[in-house]
């Protein structure tokens, strides 16, 4: 047994980067587990992250929240749970710092209620602090990230509310720039620095975001993070591509998808609404198993076209199940999972990671 064990933290750390990070954010599949979901294929039940792996995948997302009182996931012992899974199977991680109690994106950035009172400086010191400690947890766990988001979605600013407050890149940079160097401190003290991610929701924004944030000091990042949802964002695909080819030359780094999604059918397998219906359809791509692979292609063809470093699902394991959320019995996000409605039968999409994405040659 302790023999298995060690081959696996050995083949763990052995996983070299890849060219291109293709995978899926696989934070629910704890809880999913708990409510009684079992995943398939071919009819026999499956390990989520076991499964990405065997269809080509190489990175898993997941994120953690500072207190959420309101459940029981999110948290360390959560992530670390997640983070152990994808390791055995030989993915490598991406950890999301949402820096609330709560989600935190586009929408909003809520402080977490335990530093919602300090002032800017003290606010840095906390998040410099809970990162950093964080860090050196799972790395004295043996399950330190290989990358790391500082802030999910961050186009408002950090901590500081609703989208509509105007952000005050003198302190959005202070905050931004402690989170930055806890994991660069963090990965130097292990000797194994994660590659670090900033995070923007929907291509439209980020040339905007990256250069008041250039302007106001952030400087040090390895990857551009980028949420492309057709619902939410007035750009296209192409456009999608072209936003990241301009980021990948103006800022020197590197740009993937890190959340995507795309329904496979526009029916439900429970009351809870979905939050994607006909609205985020493109044409060409109907709500159906082939549109949502054929989407999932295309995209990461694009991506990898324009000089992208990958593409991450989100959320292909929120299937429906008999627990209850906030929103309801269910799942808001089944008819998008790459689990089928009755019987959570892996779809087609999963094998988009599978692919051989070639860049298209340059004129």
């Amino acid at each position: 047994m302790l023999g298995s064990v060690i081959a696996l933290a050995l083949a763990a750390g052995a996983v070299p980067t890849p060219k291109l990070y293709l995978g899926a954010d696989l934070s629910y599949v704890n809880e999913m587990e708990d409510c009684g979901a079992v995943y398939r294929e071919a009819g026999k039940p499956v390990d989520p992250f076991a499964l990405v792996k065997e269809h080509g995948g190489n990175i898993v997302r997941v994120r953690i929240w500072n207190d959420a009182t309101w459940t029981k996931y999110s948290n360390y012992a959560d992530v670390l749970k997640t983070i152990r899974r994808a390791h055995a199977a030989g993915l490598q991680v991406l950890l999301d710092f949402h820096y609330s109690d709560d989600w935190a994106d586009g929408e909003k950035q809520i402080a977490p209620a335990a530093w919602a009172k300090l002032d800017t400086p003290g606010q840095a010191r906390a998040l410099y602090d809970y990162t950093r400690g964080i860090l050196a947890r799972l790395d004295a766990d043996g399950a330190m990230p290989e990358l790391v988001q500082v802030g999910n979605e961050t186009n408002p600013e950090l901590m500081g509310g609703a989208k509509d407050r105007a952000i005050n890149w003198d302190r959005n940079a202070v905050l931004l720039n402690a989170g930055v160097k806890a994991v660069r401190d963090a990965g130097k003290a292990a000797g194994k620095p994660p590659r670090v991610m900033l995070h923007i929701a929907q291509p439209e924004h980020v040339l905007p975001w990256f250069d008041a944030a250039t302007v106001a000091g952030v400087l040090d990042y390895d990857i551009i993070g980028i949420s492309y949802y057709s619902k939410w964002s007035t750009r296209t695909i192409a456009q999608l591509g072209q936003t990241i080819a301009a980021a990948k030359a103006r800022y020197r780094a590197d740009v993937m998808v890190v959340e995507t999604a795309y329904p496979f059918t526009n029916d439900g397998a429970d009351a809870s609404p979905n939050l994607l219906g006909e609205d985020s359809l493109i044409k060409g791509y109907p709500a159906t198993p082939d549109g949502q692979l054929r989407y999932l292609n295309d995209l990461t063809q694009t991506v990898v076209d324009n000089g992208g470093i990958g593409v991450v699902y989100w959320e292909p394991a929120w299937v429906s199940t008999r627990c209850r959320t906030r929103w309801g019995v269910g799942s808001n996000w089944e008819n998008a999972a790459w689990f089928d409605l009755k019987k959570h039968e892996a779809l087609p999409a999963i094998g988009f990671m599978g692919r051989t994405y070639t860049p298209a040659p340059r004129p």
